[in-house]
């Protein structure tokens, strides 16, 4: 992927090497607070400018599993309503796997009595995350359409990872409970939404 990215850069007349991360945007203090990177919010500019220039129409990820550690350290990352991210992507993935099985950031979880993660709660903390990234993502979405969608004209969208579930047969009871399953994997985050 790195380098279809790199390659589609240099069509463009890009140095797109360093990739793209929420980081190069965040404040400049191993704290998290101080002043927005403006060299990072100029990249994203000349990028997203060489794009349409090429008549490309550009799909900009706000959050993508790059908070700072210092935030994480600071409020247990997703876990606080504090936490104001862009609307993330794949956010059932990030609950699920980042809270409940903690095989990604953030790394928590409770089973097996912790012994592969040694925090968290896998029966809590994925559904908390989740309702805290609709906040975040319904702050950020009234934010951009009262400051920036007049002069921008863009669209805010989250985007939701899912797990197709089909039926073993025709069966109704079969039918039903891929029918659950799905409202289950994919209806904690979108009804909320709605």
């Amino acid at each position: 992927m790195a380098s279809i990215w790199r390659r589609r850069g240099q069509e463009c007349g890009l140095d797109l090497e360093k990739g793209s991360s929420l980081a190069n945007l965040q404040p400049s203090q191993s704290d998290g607070t101080g002043e927005v990177n403006q060299a990072g919010i100029d990249h994203y500019n000349k990028v997203i400018d060489a794009l349409l220039a090429k008549g490309i129409e550009p799909y900009v990820t706000l959050y993508h599993w790059d908070l700072s550690q210092a935030l994480e350290d600071k409020y247990s990352g997703l876990l606080d309503r504090q936490i104001i991210i862009g609307s993330p992507s794949t956010s059932h993935t990030l609950a699920v796997q980042g809270y409940d099985s903690g095989i990604h950031a953030s790394g928590r979880c409770s089973v097996l009595r912790h012994l592969y993660c040694k925090q968290g709660s896998s029966g809590t903390e994925p559904y908390i995350v989740t309702h805290n990234m609709i906040l975040a993502h319904a702050t950020v979405s009234d934010i951009y359409r009262k400051k920036y969608k007049a002069e921008q004209n863009a669209e805010v969208g989250m985007l939701l990872d899912v797990i197709w579930y089909e039926p073993v047969s025709n069966s109704t009871a079969d039918v039903e409970s891929a029918k659950r399953a799905q409202e289950f994997q994919l209806g904690w985050s979108v009804s909320l939404t709605h």
